[in-house]
């Protein structure tokens, strides 16, 4: 018999071949070494493509295009941006990409074409797609579901309808929505099998999504895992989850954000002890047990900023937070801060001539604002949706030209809903306090002229309110949304039945509504509607006559920012202006040194409309907006009302950050200041007297440049 000899024959080519193999691999190294350089993809687009957009092509290929300053002949010299380089390899597998990614969606006789243009170091490129007539979805089956849910309502719901190009992205989707929907009504291990049968040739296909339930189950044991500090029973009454429920999907998913909601959990996580699959079919497994995972953080807190404001000058703030205060996961929060640092005695160091100038002259910013707060919060009152908060606090806060106010008080509120669709907060504040604002503002508003009579109103008084406000958030962020939409609305009474002062009982109500669309990847369009008004509940004799008294910081005031971008802070609505010089000459009188101060009114319109889009250089990092903000502040039973609204167009620069969006706006405001009385201070005796028959008509700005208001701030207007 034979014997066979294995692997001596090719160890002896081998051998023969090893210099053969060192030589080649020699003569390649200075090959690979004499390779140009590769190529920078200056450009990259899409022709042809309707049924899918160029961002989600581009997304769906390796080859990307150079950044702006990379791409555009003209900046290229900076060298900002960054090359991306072209793969022939990568390039030419984006064609199968391209045609993968439509065959999924349904065009399977999609054409995916290229042209390449290319120099000694760039390259420009274009995908030339015809996409052809879809394949139709005719009909979609759902099989298994008629005893659980309707199934011509759920086809109605599905991302998949008849009639539409067949993708399998949204027949993915339209099973993951069936399963959805049963294992919120209490099947936890429910699967649905896909199935379809497609014609390419007739550009046709039917479906069908079978639906496996298994068997119907409630919520058994519910475990706790990782606690040391919190107490169990804390985080049971959090839960959605209880024992006997019917398992519901959503309530996991709901009991893990009022978790961490909760401040205490650096990780929470609520999910079924078998997710791996369903239990034996015994007598006992129509109960499924469910483990709530957490991973608690530290018992404190400490944080602290330094910042800077054209209103606020400098600022400092500091908030030292103790979880778990006392048991029952409560917090505890201690928060500080301090403005106007530069300009507010005693830290007056002159910037209001420089760095702040914008607070030069204005009298309301002549002394150090200061907040101090002790916050108790209790996460679960009587529910696990409802939370309460119980603030002590002292400040003085001054509103830009307008008003000052110091005062100390109490503010205990409770939250129904809190980590619903529509929380509503109901809170009762009370405070020791008095409001100081311009004499002149007294003297127009409320027709008391008399020092001893402002002294009066200005004196320390009570102010016990109840606030009743809710409202419903939508949106896809907080910081910069793109999508969806909210509401807020809020009513305070006052009135000494709360135990207000007498002069201060009046109710007052805002509204206010925004939405945003998402025109493409990076175009959203935006607007918000914002409304109020003030009724006092009685007249009250002062000076010798009837006033309806307001105190100036419960008034409206508008313009700014996060208002009508074309009037600088509290600018919009009625003012009263004061002079301390007045010249006559024959018959011609001057009035010298004329300031004015915004009076505030007791009903406020505002309606913001905004279009942002992308830039072409550092698309996703800087954004430009045109917007047109109109609104008006007004008095109601004066001869406001009856002005035109103001209408302030613009544009705007927004600059992403982790904070948010810091943006630049500069609105055209060819408007003259609001007309208003004219006072005269008499700097002798300090005395104020209305100049009679004047009304003061400032006139508009004397030039382009001098309609521009530009304004600077952190975060979307609205």
């Amino acid at each position: 018999m034979p014997v066979q000899r294995t692997g001596v024959a090719p160890l002896r080519v081998l051998r023969a071949a090893l210099p053969v193999l060192v030589a080649t691999a020699l003569a390649v190294i200075p090959l690979a070494a004499q390779q140009p350089e590769p190529r920078v993809v200056r450009e990259l687009s899409f022709e042809g493509n309707h049924a899918i957009d160029s961002y989600t092509l581009s997304a769906a290929i390796a080859t990307s295009r150079s950044s702006y300053f990379a791409s555009v002949w003209w900046l290229r010299w900076t060298r900002l941006g960054e090359k991306r380089y072209f793969d022939e390899i990568e390039f030419r597998r984006d064609v199968l990409r391209l045609l993968l990614l439509y065959r999924q969606s349904g065009y399977v006789n999609a054409i995916v074409d290229t042209t390449v243009r290319r120099t000694a170091r760039d390259v420009f490129l274009t995908f030339r797609i015809d996409e052809g007539e879809p394949v139709r979805l005719t009909r979609l089956n759902v099989l298994g579901a008629d005893s659980i849910l309707s199934v011509p309502q759920l086809k109605r719901d599905l991302p998949l309808r008849e009639g539409a190009p067949f993708s399998r992205f949204l027949f993915q989707a339209s099973a993951d929505t069936v399963v959805a929907r049963v294992k919120n009504l209490g099947y936890p291990y429910a699967t649905v099998l896909r199935n379809f049968d497609e014609d390419d040739a007739a550009l046709t296909a039917t479906a069908s999504l079978e639906l496996l339930a298994g068997r119907r189950m409630r919520v058994g044991d519910v475990a706790i895992e990782g606690l040391d500090r919190v107490d169990s029973t804390a985080v049971r009454r959090m839960l959605s989850v209880k024992t006997g429920d019917l398992y519901q999907q959503d309530r996991l998913y709901q009991s893990q954000r009022d978790l961490y909601d909760m401040g205490v959990f650096q990780s929470a996580y609520v999910v079924l002890a078998d997710s791996l699959g369903p239990p034996s079919a015994t007598a006992g497994d129509s109960l499924t047990r469910v483990v709530v995972r957490v991973a608690e953080g530290p018992g404190h807190r400490v944080l602290g900023g330094l910042g800077y404001g054209t209103i606020d000058c400098l600022r400092l703030q500091g908030e030292w937070t103790a979880y778990n205060f006392l048991g029952g996961a409560r917090a505890l929060d201690l928060t500080a801060n301090v403005s106007k640092l530069g300009v507010g005695v005693p830290t007056t160091f002159g910037f209001q001539r420089n760095i702040c100038g914008s607070l030069d002259g204005d009298p309301t910013s002549d002394t150090l604002n200061y907040t101090v707060g002790l916050t108790l919060r209790q996460p679960t009152f009587f529910s696990p949706r409802h939370t309460a908060r119980l603030s002590i606090y002292g400040e003085r806060r001054s509103e830009f030209e307008t008003y000052t106010r110091q005062d100390v008080g109490i503010n205990p509120s409770v939250t129904i809903n809190a980590r619903r669709n529509i929380p509503v907060t109901v809170g009762y504040s009370f405070s020791v306090g008095y409001t100081t604002a311009d004499p002149a503002i007294y003297c127009s508003v409320f027709r008391v002229c008399d020092a001893s009579d402002r002294t009066l109103l200005a004196s320390s008084r009570r102010l016990a309110a109840l606030t009743v406000s809710g409202g419903r958030n939508q949106v896809n962020s907080a910081l910069d949304p793109t999508r969806g939409g909210a509401w807020t609305v809020s009513l305070t009474y006052a009135s000494p039945v709360l135990g207000s002062d007498t002069l201060y009982e009046f109710n007052r109500g805002q509204f206010e509504v925004s939405h945003f669309y998402s025109l493409g990847h990076s175009t959203v369009f935006a607007w918000r509607l914002h409304a109020g008004a003030i009724v006092p509940a009685r007249r009250i004799a002062l000076a010798g006559q009837d006033v309806q008294f307001i105190p100036p910081d419960q008034r409206f005031y508008g313009g700014g920012p996060n208002s009508v971008r074309g009037f600088t802070l509290n600018d919009l609505g009625p003012r009263v202006y004061v002079t301390d010089s007045i010249s006559v000459l024959g018959t011609d009188t001057s009035y010298l040194d004329v300031r004015s101060s915004p009076t505030g009114g007791n009903a406020l319109l505002v309606f913001n409309a905004e279009l942002r889009f992308a830039t072409p250089f550092f698309p996703d990092r800087v954004r430009v907006a045109v917007f047109a903000d109109v609104g008006q502040v007004w008095q109601r039973g004066s001869a406001a009302p009856g002005e035109p609204l103001p209408v302030t167009p613009g544009v705007g620069l927004r600059f992403a950050t982790p904070l948010g969006p810091v943006r630049v706006d500069a609105a055209y405001n060819g408007y003259a200041p609001t007309p208003g009385p004219l006072y005269y201070l008499n700097p002798r005796d300090n005395t104020l007297t209305l100049v009679p028959g004047v009304t003061y008509a400032p006139g508009p700005p004397s030039s382009f440049w001098r309609s521009l208001v530009v304004q600077f701030a952190v975060g979307q207007a609205f």
